[in-house]
């Protein structure tokens, strides 16, 4: 299977530099546009009145000529006004279509030339039919001078949207800076600067919630880190003593001939060992299908009080060894995932039991939360937990100090860790509390 090509980047200068140039140039284009139309305009409307006026003119020359005179009079006026104004042509035609006068040759071409024209009426002193005269005017300058001006507004156009262009990708690029920074201090993170945080010169409110949520990850790999070697370190103290124990006797019985009762006696001492490193890596394995987001697979709504019983009854040698009674307060239907739940009560109930004075009692408490949600909490008497403890209690390997351990009875620390992991699988989560002489460490479920 061929993987997908990897797109190729593109830079985010050049692209906006590109987007203001076309937006700069359409918005200038259709803005000089507008200019050009209205000033092309006026020049129109200018030629119009200059029309009008002339022929207001040569009207009253040919109606004051024709009461006096004849219609020679009248072209001699005409050629006369032709000479004054060469930049015009006059045709003057009788009623019956007949030229009665036209210019000479004039010096623009009116069929190709751009031109303006006007047609007007000439009344007659005799009460005859009217003259109809044709003015035209010659544009040339005016078109000429058009075309100077759209030459001069394309040009502005695309040399605006060239400042534009430079002027949007110095900016940005200006601007971008400080993103240039903030990768150079990534690329110098590395797993022995991981306390390196990234920090601007000059705060940029839209890069603050970036720089503040990589700060956040980057604590918290660190810490992840730090607690990653913690419990290498953990681990490998933890399957050092059972190893050195295997090794040891081995060695001892290897030191010399032994019978079948002694080797024996070896081989139970050792399988306890062996059961010890099983323990562990069984623990480990399940901790780190937890860690991997598995979730609990959930039964039928049971009883958790019933569920409670059960593992009570499990208990009940050691508890009556250590002298130690037990409550179980208040029940709730939940669905939950039966061996689980029962695997975090049972490490609740063997670390109580572990801990609690001789002779008193324990209590297992059922508190309903909300619609969905219980607490359950075991609670017994005994030396209480330090506060800087108490966040520490649910990591791995963890033992808050000599007062909570038992020689003659090691376990590994990874009993209240399991215990956070089934709350998590259920949705939930683990808490302790430890005061005047009382602890009471449990979950929450969902």
């Amino acid at each position: 299977m061929r993987a997908a090509p990897t797109p190729c980047a593109y830079s985010i200068g050049k692209r906006l530099s590109l987007l203001l140039a076309v937006q700069t140039i359409i918005g200038l284009g259709v803005l000089l546009a507008v200019i050009y139309a209205a000033t092309w305009m006026l020049f129109a409307s200018r030629q119009q009145e200059e029309l009008r006026g002339y022929s207001h003119v040569l009207i009253e020359v040919l109606k004051e000529t024709d009461a006096h005179g004849s219609e020679a009079d009248m072209v001699q006026k005409l050629l006369w006004l032709s000479e004054r104004r060469p930049g015009n042509f006059v045709e003057l035609r009788r009623a019956d279509g007949s030229t009665l006068y036209r210019d000479p040759l004039p010096s623009f071409d009116p069929a190709t030339a751009p031109t303006s024209e006007l047609r007007f009426e000439v009344p007659r002193a005799d009460g005859s039919a009217p003259l109809k005269g044709r003015l035209v005017m010659d544009c040339s300058r005016d078109a000429q001078y058009g075309r100077r001006m759209a030459l001069l507004l394309v040009a502005a156009t695309l040399a605006g949207g060239a400042f534009v262009a430079w002027a949007t990708y110095w900016r940005v690029r200006s601007s971008l800076r400080p993103l240039m920074d903030l990768a150079a201090q990534t690329r110098a993170i590395d797993v022995r600067r991981l306390d390196q945080r990234l920090t601007l010169c000059e705060p940029t409110e839209e890069l603050q919630p970036l720089i503040e949520q990589f700060n956040g990850l980057m604590q918290r790999v660190e810490r992840t880190y730090v607690q990653l070697e913690g419990f290498n370190a953990d681990v490998a103290h933890e399957l050092r003593t059972p190893l050195a124990n295997l090794i040891g006797h081995t060695e001892v019985a290897l030191s010399r001939e032994r019978s079948a009762p002694e080797l024996e006696e070896v081989l139970l001492s050792n399988l306890e060992e062996l059961q010890r490193l099983a323990g562990i890596v069984n623990d480990m394995l399940f901790l780190a299908q937890a860690d991997r987001g598995v979730k609990a697979r959930r039964g039928a709504p049971l009883s958790l009080a019933e569920l409670v019983q059960q593992v009570v009854e499990f208990h009940e040698a050691p508890m009556e060894e250590a002298g130690l009674g037990i409550d179980i307060e208040g029940d709730a239907l939940l669905s939950v995932d039966e061996p689980l739940v029962k695997r975090a009560l049972s490490n609740l109930l063997g670390n109580a039991i572990r801990y609690a004075d001789k002779d008193s009692r324990l209590c297992v408490r059922i508190l309903r939360e909300g619609d969905q949600g219980v607490r359950l909490w075991v609670e017994n008497v005994g030396p209480a937990i330090e506060p800087e403890h108490l966040p520490r209690l649910f990591d791995r390997f963890f033992r808050a100090d000599a007062s909570r351990c038992e020689l003659e009875k090691p376990h590994h620390g990874l009993g209240l860790s399991i215990v956070a992991a089934i709350a998590r699988m259920h949705d939930g989560f683990a808490a302790a509390e430890s005061a005047a002489g009382r602890t009471r460490v449990g979950f929450n479920m969902v």
